[in-house]
């Protein structure tokens, strides 16, 4: 329409008057505004089609029409479309490029600069003259260059075959030339125009300009037609009729000056339109004959089908009808058994066989999806079926429910460790198939149950036994189970516990069945998955299609070989699959629905049964495809059944532990005595060792309330004889007791190594007198009776820990502690005299300290035995804990040591009393020597009995020692040295008197007191 409407406008401007109408002027400039601009032909206007020249002196150009003078030869805008170059004759048209022969072949057509643009600067209008002087100097001018002798020698002739290729495209652009003005020509008309065009156009209004002009708006319509030149009335409308006229031609002129810039800008564009029109015809000749051409082929191509090929084709046409129609028969067959699938299906769940329906139903919904899939009279069948397997899965669950209450609940006394084998394997079987691997928790909480109502069951068949509970006042168990005695409440927990072992036995033999149940599968899938293999392997070997059969495509897209072939594979599959149907439906058990070799179908292939060892029926339908479970779920399957014995086994230790606890709630279990006590932690230990065995892993948490109550009887056990510890020894006189023949056998029995409390033999002991002294390992040693019974206490200490070695930690923290209040009390009552005030004793003597010094010794002896045992019963981690041996052990030494000390210090100051009234005068020997002799002898008689010969001796040295010191200093303050004079020879009649008495004292003959030190003299 665009080009159409410049070609009528051109027309107008050059043969009418040269002015239309405004208003149809009007009306095309908006019609030109609503057409689409051509990018082919505004790209032609601007580089290609000419330009027109001014014919008059309105300055709108006008196209040359003088047709017998001038042809003007449309330029090629669109070389892709037009496959004819123009001549001369406007009407003729050269061969040129064709977009189909030539499309990848390079012409000249493709270049787009050309040489001589490329050498010359078009921009410049001459060359520069000085172009060289002026760089490389004046010296530098143009000399004649010699010929080189290497070039050839161009003359014009060389050129002549490109001039007479090129001779007909110069005439065609001397021609273009002469009609398309040069670009600075167009330029300034150009610019002439559009400021001649902006001149006349700045006169109208700028709201005339607006895009939202509308005279409709009052503001606007005002702003053009102001009312006040229609208002006036009276004298008054002559001037208004003036005013109107005026207004009128005004916006005339405003018309006329839009009118001719639109006329001057559509005679700017009047020759791209002519162009496109021109490009656009051609391009309808060359789809014309096209068409032409394609129309002609396939009336050949039609023919050739009718003669050739309609007759085999119509033979082709008739064996697919008549495999189509086998096809449908057998379909037909096989959806008559697939109807009979749900009776068979109820009549199999009558006889809850689950695995045979669940085998039916997978083969039948198989069976839908490949071989009758589509089929308008099944398509609420399937729907149906997975409710009818939802409704198995249920029922399956109820029943292995029902089973395990069955199970677990039973008397205990059923010698049958698994109820109803074939029934588990067959739960099993069918909740495996389905993928129902829950069944696991469920049993877990029935076992959970079941061991509960064996703990309530065992206490109230225990409270009946017992006459002097009522249970009719007293109602809740746990009240019933505290009023029984120790001996009942103990003989109550072994019945627990030997009810729990059977428990556990028949919760292992049943999860056995089950495992067993689940390597079956396992294996089966294994060798089923080597044999589809092999078979894999054994089809590749072999060729599908004969090399001699040959294949053709048809219109329909089949192959003449499957054409032929199709009816026997279809009759055979269809046949397979109906043998199978059948099969299942026949055979509840599902024992048959093994495929046959010759069934060639995938679907019944991959039915084959590779495992001979398992049983029938549901041990074949673990191969199947519709077994879903993989190897790792099998065996995650198998590891939660070993899991579930563990839980088991802790389930069963959780009943013990509430059990215990019930019991301990008043503190019952903490007032027994020792033997009770290890007689319980052995029933425990026991019950913990025989669950460990049965179920492969150790349960804490009995272990753990176990240990927490003998954290508790520790504490007791501790203060029980820590209390008697000290009531002991604030009674204690510190005299030398008798020793029981019962505690030198106590002692005797810790001689080899191991510290084990003896039995007691009451006749043996009675028949034996009482000891003065306790002997050990050949040493005697006279001790006090708390003593006595402090050896028996550490002994106990060490007996628990045999008995219960988990407390041994404890027991050494306690024992040590037991060890230190001896310790520290002993001090506090001989070497602080608290004996004075805590048991009436006048004073304290040198016999006490010496008694109180052997008994220090006798516990020393023992602290390396007793520190043996516990470390033999300690982890290597526990051994930091035996340094308290080694504080205790310092401790005593310590004590030892300042009690032999205080010994020395009171001869001391009975020396320094008696010494410092020394004279050296007759009689001799003198009263002072007498009375240290005296003194020395009491010691020796007090001591003598108490202390090894050693020690005796040490202890005399060392008092000698302090004797000869003070000697020495009441010699020097007397001025007696040794001179050998009257004095120097009384005083050794007196040193030989004290040499006299000491050395005649008993273990002290061969002391060597060494008194010749008294005369040394300080250096």
């Amino acid at each position: 329409a665009g080009p159409l409407s410049a070609v009528l406008l051109s027309d107008d401007c050059d043969g009418g008057s040269g002015r239309l109408d405004g208003s149809e002027l009007l009306c095309f400039r908006r019609q030109l505004a609503s057409f689409p601009r051509c990018p082919y032909a505004m790209a032609s206007s601007h580089s290609s089609s000419p330009v027109p020249h001014p014919s008059n002196s309105d300055g709108i150009f006008k196209k040359e029409r003088n047709s017998s003078t001038k042809h003007f030869k449309l330029v090629r805008s669109l070389p892709d479309v037009c496959p004819k170059e123009p001549t001369e004759d406007s009407h003729s048209l050269c061969d040129g490029p064709s977009v189909v022969a030539d499309q990848h072949r390079w012409t000249v057509y493709n270049s787009k600069v050309n040489l001589p643009a490329a050498l010359n600067d078009p921009r410049l209008a001459k060359r520069e003259s000085d172009f060289f002087t002026k760089t490389w100097g004046l010296d530098f001018v143009e000399t004649e260059v010699m010929p080189s002798f290497y070039l050839p020698n161009v003359t014009k002739e060389h050129f002549a075959p490109y001039l007479q290729q090129t001779t007909q495209r110069e005439k065609i652009h001397e021609k273009c030339k002469n009609i398309c003005p040069t670009k600075d020509e167009l330029d300034t008309v150009s610019n002439l125009s559009n400021n001649h065009g902006k001149s006349d156009l700045e006169q109208v209004p700028k709201i005339f300009m607006k895009p939202d002009f509308a005279l409709d708006d009052p503001t606007t319509f005002n702003a053009v037609l102001p009312w006040s030149h229609f208002s006036g009335a009276g004298g008054k409308g002559s001037r208004d009729l003036a005013s109107s006229r005026l207004l009128q031609e005004k916006l005339s002129h405003y018309l006329d000056v839009v009118e001719v810039n639109i006329a001057h800008q559509i005679s700017l564009r009047s020759e791209a339109f002519f162009h496109a029109m021109t490009s656009q015809h051609e391009l309808q000749d060359y789809l014309r004959k096209t068409s032409q051409g394609v129309k002609v082929l396939r009336e050949k191509i039609a023919q050739i089908d009718k003669v050739m090929c309609e007759g085999s084709l119509r033979i082709l046409r008739q064996a697919l009808t008549r495999n189509n129609c086998v096809k449908l028969y057998n379909k037909m067959k096989l959806m008559a058994t697939v109807h009979q699938t749900q009776p068979t299906v109820q009549l199999l769940l009558s006889t809850s066989e689950f695995v045979g329906a669940l085998e039916l139903i997978a083969t039948t919904q198989e069976v839908l999806q490949q071989e009758l899939q589509g089929i308008h009279s099944f398509r609420h069948l399937g729907s149906q079926l997975c409710e009818l397997e939802k409704l198995i899965d249920k029922m399956m669950i109820a029943d292995f429910i029902t089973y395990a209450r069955s199970d677990l609940n039973r008397p205990l006394e059923d010698e049958c460790q698994v109820l109803e084998k074939d029934r588990l394997e067959s739960l099993v079987f069918g909740l495996l198939r389905q993928r129902k691997l829950d069944f696991l928790e469920i049993y877990s909480d029935e076992m959970i149950i079941a061991a509960k109502s064996i703990v309530k069951q065992c206490i109230i068949n225990t409270v009946l036994q017992i006459e002097e509970i009522d249970t009719e006042v007293v109602v809740k168990l746990a009240d019933q189970m505290r009023l029984m005695t120790f001996p009942q409440w103990f003989e109550l927990l072994k019945y627990i516990f030997a009810n729990f072992i059977l428990f556990l036995q028949r919760i292992k033999a049943t999860l056995s069945v089950i495992r067993n149940v689940v390597l079956e599968v396992l294996d089966g899938n294994q060798k089923h998955k080597l044999a589809e293999s092999a078979v894999a392997e054994g089809s590749a070997g072999k060729n599908p299609h004969p090399d001699s059969e040959i294949a053709y495509l048809t219109h329909e897209g089949l192959f003449i070989s499957d054409a032929f072939s199709a009816t026997e594979t279809s009759s055979a599959g269809a046949d397979c699959k109906n043998q199978r149907v059948s099969s299942l439906r026949t055979d509840p058990g599902g024992s048959d629905s093994a495929s046959e070799p010759d069934c060639p179908t995938e679907s019944s292939s991959s039915r084959e049964r590779t495992s001979s060892s398992l049983t029938p029926g549901a041990m074949e339908m673990i191969v199947s495809e519709g077994m879903m479970l993989t190897d790792l779920e099998l065996g995650r399957v198998a590891n939660n059944i070993q899991e579930l014995l563990y839980n088991a086994s802790d389930v069963c230790h959780d009943r013990c532990v509430k059990f215990l606890m019930a019991r301990a709630k008043d503190g019952s279990l903490e007032r027994l005595s020792s033997s009770e006590f290890v007689g319980l932690s052995q029933a425990v230990e026991q019950f913990v060792q025989e669950t460990e065995e049965l179920c492969g892993r150790r349960s804490m948490s009995l272990r753990g309330a176990l240990q927490s109550q003998a954290n508790r009887f520790v504490n007791r056990f501790h203060e029980e004889r820590k209390t008697k510890l000290s009531l002991l020894l604030d009674n204690e006189r510190w005299k030398q007791a008798e020793v029981p023949a019962e505690f030198q056998d106590l002692v005797n029995s810790i001689a080899d190594g191991r510290i084990t409390l003896p039995d007691k033999k009451q006749t043996a002991t009675e028949d034996r007198k009482p000891s003065d002294y306790l002997s050990v390992d050949g040493q005697k040693y006279t001790v006090v009776g708390t003593v006595l019974l402090l050896i028996r206490i550490f002994l106990e200490y060490c007996q628990c820990v045999n008995d219960i070695p988990s407390i041994a930690t404890d027991m050494l923290t306690r024992l040590s502690d037991l060890l230190k209040h001896f310790n520290s009390r002993s001090c506090q009552l001989v070497l602080g005299a608290g004996a004075l005030q805590v048991v009436g004793l006048k004073t304290i003597t040198t016999k006490n300290l010496a008694l109180a010094s052997r008994c220090l010794q006798l516990i020393v002896h023992y602290i390396p035995i007793i520190r043996a045992h516990f470390e033999a019963r300690l982890q290597p981690k526990q051994y930091s804990i035996l340094r308290h041996f080694d504080h205790i052990t310092k401790d005593y030494n310590d004590h030892i040591a300042e009690i032999s000390a205080k010994l020395v210090a009171i001869m001391d100051g009975l020396f320094e009393k008696v010494l410092s009234k020394y004279e050296v005068k007759a009689p001799m020997p003198s009263t002072c020597f007498r009375n240290v002799c005296k003194q020395m002898a009491k010691m020796h008689e007090a001591i003598y009995d108490l202390l090894p010969e050693e020690q005796t001796q040490i202890l005399f040295l060392r008092i000698n020692a302090s004797f000869k010191l003070h000697l020495k200093r009441q010699l020097a303050r007397l001025n007696v040295i040794n001179d050998g004079g009257p004095q120097h020879g009384l005083v050794m009649v007196d040193i030989a008197f004290y040499t006299g008495n000491i050395q005649s004292l008993k273990t002290l003959e061969n002391l060597h007191l060494n008194m010749a030190e008294i005369w040394e003299q300080k250096r």
